[in-house]
């Protein structure tokens, strides 16, 4: 029997959640990135941490977030050097109430820190 999955934290969800070329191809198949891939994204990339100061903001292992993030960029080098349609959807997470002291989520857009786009 395997065992459950851990729910990932996250700040928040994207705005926009589909990107690809002006003129998308139906005969190249999209592809769909998760949540937590999109907030490892994110938080590495974006707010530039460490995978291990990300793991702490989304209650898992390093060990997680780099098979995550590792992941997550593969899909988006996929859709820029192949055109493909992106889809940020669905995924193992808990989204931050704003409201839970989490242990390391002092930037939490939730809360009103950090970088927000709204």
């Amino acid at each position: 029997m395997s065992r459950p999955r851990k729910w990932r934290i996250v700040c928040d969800i994207p705005s926009i959640n589909c990107f690809g070329p002006r003129h998308n191809d139906p005969s190249i198949p999209p592809l769909s990135m998760s949540i937590e891939e999109y907030e490892c994204i994110r938080l590495i990339d974006l707010e530039k941490l460490t995978q291990e100061e990300a793991a702490q903001r989304m209650q898992v292992a390093r060990t997680t977030v780099q098979r995550i993030y590792e992941l997550a960029r593969w899909k988006l080098a996929k859709s820029l050097v192949e055109g493909c349609m992106l889809n940020i959807e669905g995924g193992d997470y808990e989204l931050c109430d704003g409201q839970q002291l989490l242990k390391h989520c002092g930037f939490c857009h939730r809360k009103g820190h950090g970088h927000s786009s709204r």
